[in-house]
């Protein structure tokens, strides 16, 4: 059996508050600064978690919009957009540091990381907004994205992103979540979506296609229905598979 070490990644601190029954499983996390959740208490009190488990931690930026979550494209002046982002990675800092931890990654959220998914000047302004962390610091973007192919012209390091958690379209993109079948919930059907991922580096489609994927970190949302249940599964089942979760 060929052996596949594996990151699963989870949004966190993000008001759900189920992070210490998620750590166990998971080997990085991405922690909301404050744009569509969290502040300085949440993310002092989730670093914290991440220290005591050996999570590695990453910024979680977003649009300025907690009324929605940060799950709605904002038409911000760039400028503006620039200085939001650059103030969320400087609050994280400021708390992770007065930890003695290390930022490992950044990983926008909702639908800013949709957006520079495929909008080439969001793109070009997201990576001149955190442009200090490109020798030091990962990229977790999804495949085949415009975030992605930018980046890694401009020099960053990347991880490929994919979701066990959420269904795909046949371009890649992520059924939306205005769609019942935007979700996984079963812990067998997310089992299944991460080997095809994991192991064929493909993913089947909504429509059945089977679509080409790479991915390095897998990422499980924190307030996904029975998020912790799919996690305790996962680091049951995927080890008879061959694959594991490395932290």
């Amino acid at each position: 059996m060929k052996v596949k070490h594996i990151d699963i990644n989870c949004d966190v601190g993000e008001g759900i508050g189920n992070e210490a029954q998620l750590f166990p499983y998971i080997s990085s996390c991405n922690i909301a600064c404050g744009g569509h959740a969290g502040d300085e208490k949440t993310m002092h009190e989730v670093a914290l978690l991440a220290k005591e488990h050996k999570i590695k931690v990453g910024a979680h930026p977003s649009y300025p919009d907690k009324e929605n979550f940060g799950r709605v494209v904002l038409k911000m002046p760039k400028r503006e957009l620039i200085r939001s982002i650059q103030q969320q990675i400087k609050a994280f800092l400021k708390v992770i540091e007065s930890e003695g931890l290390l930022i490992n990654h950044i990983k926008p959220h909702g639908a800013l990381y949709n957006e520079i998914a495929k909008n080439s000047d969001e793109a070009e302004t997201f990576l001149e907004a955190i442009q200090q962390f490109k020798k030091d610091v990962i990229l977790y973007v999804p495949f085949n994205s415009v975030i992605a192919k930018k980046a890694k012209t401009q020099g960053y390091t990347i991880k490929y992103e994919a979701f066990c958690d959420r269904n795909y379209n046949d371009d890649l993109t992520l059924v939306s979540r205005k769609k019942n079948n935007a979700l996984i919930t079963d812990s067998e059907d997310t089992l299944n979506h991460i080997l095809q991922m994991a192991a064929e580096n493909s993913v089947k489609t909504v429509s059945g296609k089977l679509k080409k994927i790479k991915a390095d970190t897998f990422c499980i949302h924190g307030d996904t229905p029975k998020a912790v249940e799919i996690l305790t599964y996962l680091s049951k089942e995927l080890p008879k598979k061959g694959i594991y979760i490395t932290k």
